[in-house]
């Protein structure tokens, strides 16, 4: 009888109505709740990628300053320490007119021999150029071989008497495979174009001609490397036999060699050497995008080379 009866029908019409509206309201409350947390997942990724790839970095401020840059790690080409982003630091510090000296704060076991020199020559340059603004090497833990040899051409150098200072040499390593591919049997296959390609190669005897080369190479690298430190040193340098021998000292037998002048850390020579407290830091960083994009481009190149040219 309810199915004849018009209020029975309108009341379940008006139920079912009510229950669908009630349904879209919830599904469109959810999909706002749904773009809402997925804008607030996106904006946290975009902050965090933000200060990874330093793309919020700002200018130093034009106040009177010490300004600081970071050696810190192994020297190379590919490496965070190179000399395009140490001599793009040293530029920016020399070129704020609020600087008033500048600090290179060194933690470094060296590297390659072409990336310390061409910051030794920048630095060097820029001295010239600006005269008026001092640059102090300070060493922290240790201001070894490509380290060192960027510390030379400073003014001066501070260390602590427990720092490591030196290993003034160059040096070439491999291994060589000959007598363990004997033992399991294998025979090593190598053809060339060019008496030489071969050189040093690790599964081939040593070629006492290849090794007298790459020896005379080294000497010459190692006779620069003297010229770098004689000339940044001058005559406070007190030679020894031992002095470019590639040995390392204590901060404290390094003063006293005249490898390095006097005893002090980067705040003691902000404040008491260039008298600036105010420590500004021109460091110039690699943000994770300019990282990746060098080591594709690096390995993209090598091996379009290698593919093409074959020159491996």
């Amino acid at each position: 009888m309810s199915d004849n009866h018009p209020n029975g029908s309108n009341w379940e019409r008006d139920t079912l109505h009510q229950l669908a509206l009630a349904t879209v309201k919830e599904q469109r409350r959810s999909r706002q709740w749904g773009i809402f947390f997925k804008s607030l997942g996106f904006l946290y990724l975009f902050i965090i990628l933000f200060y990874v790839a330093g793309w919020g970095d700002k200018s130093p401020v034009s106040t009177q300053h010490t300004a600081l840059i970071d050696i810190n790690g192994v020297i190379g080409s590919d490496d965070v320490v190179n000399a395009d982003n140490v001599i793009a630091s040293l530029k920016s510090a020399y070129e704020n007119k609020g600087t008033k000296g500048i600090i290179l704060r060194i933690n470094s076991p060296g590297g390659s021999p072409v990336q310390a020199g061409m910051i030794n020559d920048e630095i060097k340059r820029l001295r010239k150029l600006y005269p008026n603004v001092p640059v102090y090497a300070v060493v922290q833990d240790i201001c070894a071989s490509g380290g060192y040899y960027i510390a030379v051409a400073a003014d001066k150098i501070f260390v602590d008497k427990a720092s490591i200072v030196g290993s003034i040499g160059v040096l070439m390593d491999g291994f060589g495979f000959t007598g363990t591919m004997e033992k399991l049997g294998v025979e090593r296959r190598l053809m060339t174009a060019g008496s030489n390609k071969a050189m040093l190669d690790p599964f081939s005897p040593i070629n006492p001609k290849h090794k007298e080369f790459a020896q005379q190479m080294l000497d010459q690298i190692h006779a620069q490397f003297i010229a770098v430190v004689r000339e940044g040193r001058g005559k406070r340098l007190k030679e020894t036999e031992e002095t470019f021998s590639g040995l390392f000292w204590s901060g404290e037998s390094s003063v006293e060699m005249g490898l390095a002048d006097e005893f002090g850390s980067s705040d003691y020579v902000a404040r008491e050497v260039i008298k600036q407290v105010n420590v500004v830091d021109f460091t110039a960083r690699e943000g994770l995008a300019d990282r990746f994009a060098k080591r594709l481009g690096a390995s993209v190149s090598a091996n379009l080379l290698g593919k093409k040219l074959g020159l491996e």
